[in-house]
């Protein structure tokens, strides 16, 4: 079993020069932990396998950590999971710690996640607990939620695309960048105590979803 040695725990904050860190005194739990390597190279091949399962649907993740949620500590199997998402973790701080642009894109990432969790959260009225012990349903809740809240980006993002071609249509600068700050998480447009209408009819005209901000530069007119 090879051992990592870390040789210090240190702290970073923000400062005017960029990100600093601060050395403190190594505490009793951040002790060196052991990597147990040969997990990892014995059951690769099983590794492998369960996630090109998952990925072609053949397992499901909720079957997985049911399996895996049995007894863990003597499941070789996880214990190699374990080991595996500890190397990927390190890889991921160091990266995190030496790269301000991968810190930046993180950042914009982690904003992005939350402001659509936050929209499907106020979507998901009733309860802010899933009433069911069952994964399956708890799947479903989520899956629906998810569903539903993309639903509602569609229609807002095309609702936006037809206001800013409109108002290129009639002479107003319609600049991009200004544009791209709008975000489709709009809730005062939707009456989400109203009633919910399921039509399959397919629409008599297609949603416009092409930015026109110079009319008949990008998309001329048909003759």
């Amino acid at each position: 079993m090879r051992r990592i040695e870390m040789p210090c725990v240190e702290h970073g904050r923000l400062g005017g020069g960029g990100l600093q860190f601060e050395r403190v005194q190594q505490r009793e739990q951040d002790r060196p932990v052991g990597l147990e390597e040969g997990l990892i190279q014995t059951h690769w091949p099983d590794l492998l396998r369960t996630a090109i399962s998952i990925r072609e649907g053949r397992l499901s993740s909720v079957t997985l950590l049911r399996r895996l949620g049995v007894n863990s500590r003597k499941n070789r199997l996880y214990r190699a999971f374990r080991e595996l998402g500890r190397v990927i973790r390190t890889i991921t701080i160091l990266q995190f710690l030496s790269e301000p642009e991968l810190r930046e894109q993180i950042d914009v990432m982690t904003n992005k996640v939350e402001s659509f969790h936050n929209f499907s959260d106020w979507l998901s009225f009733g309860a802010d607990l899933i009433g069911h012990n069952d994964p399956v349903q708890q799947e479903k809740i989520v899956k629906f939620n998810e569903l539903l809240a993309n639903i509602v980006i569609y229609s807002n993002a095309c609702d936006i695309t037809v206001a800013a071609n409109q108002l290129a249509a009639e002479g107003y600068p319609v600049d991009p960048e200004d544009l791209a700050t709008v975000s489709p998480y709009i809730t005062e447009n939707i009456r989400r105590f109203g009633d919910y209408v399921l039509d399959l009819t397919p629409p008599e005209s297609e949603p416009d979803t092409r930015l026109d901000l110079v009319p008949g530069a990008l998309f001329p007119p048909s003759a």
